[in-house]
């Protein structure tokens, strides 16, 4: 059935957010967006398995933090998510918490490739500001079914009003270089580059200072 992507993006001009009974919807979505991103193809497992581990790895992280500590926004109609962290809750995972998504991360990665997830783990981790509040764009994606529409774009624009309205700064990272113009034209500017090891992708820090209403 053919998707109504005008009604996919009215609704993300102002996107609702998931709740545990829409959240396996959202991380589906988020898995099919990411099938080739740079990151996560990166450190992902390359077996016959691996879309089935990717979308455990979104169900699990949308469901145990996303949920927990932030916010999953998304059309009401579906199509995309973008999920946000306040930054005072992007630190150190409780170690329950963490345990819990170990199989999950193994399941993930294979035994083979778990140690590329430290490394990009800790490299985000060193470039990650901390000396100033702001929310952290966790994930943005639109399944492909509705991907060249605007949906993306609607869901950043309702976000990112709410954050200047509110005077509050925004960090991401990104792997993919299509997305480093995309963002910003929404007002993020790159503050660090790098690689989480010699051979993985190369990853854009983007920081985001709140911006005055110009249509006042």
């Amino acid at each position: 059935m053919a998707l109504d992507l005008a009604a996919i993006r009215l609704a993300a001009e102002n996107p609702i957010r998931t709740n545990l009974s829409t959240v396996n919807a959202a991380a589906d979505d988020l898995s099919a967006a990411f099938e080739s991103d740079p990151i996560l193809g990166w450190f992902m497992r390359e077996d016959g398995q691996r879309n089935a581990a990717r979308q455990r790895f979104f169900r699990v992280l949308m469901r145990e933090s996303a949920l927990a500590d932030g916010e999953i926004e998304r059309p009401s109609t579906g199509g995309g998510a973008a999920v946000w962290i306040p930054s005072e809750k992007s630190g150190a995972q409780p170690l329950l918490r963490e345990l819990r998504a170990l199989p999950m991360l193994l399941n993930a990665t294979g035994l083979a490739r778990f140690s590329r997830l430290t490394l990009l783990r800790d490299a985000m981790d060193r470039h990650h500001p901390t000396d100033r509040p702001h929310d952290y764009l966790w994930f943005l994606g639109v399944h492909p079914s509705a991907q060249g529409a605007g949906v993306g774009s609607r869901l950043l624009k309702a976000r990112t009003e709410r954050l200047d309205r509110i005077g509050r700064a925004a960090w991401l990272e990104t792997a993919t270089p299509r997305n480093v113009p995309l963002y910003q034209r929404f007002g993020f500017r790159t503050l660090a580059e790098y690689r989480p090891s010699p051979d993985g992708p190369l990853i854009w820090g983007m920081w985001r200072d709140p911006q005055a209403d110009h249509t006042a």
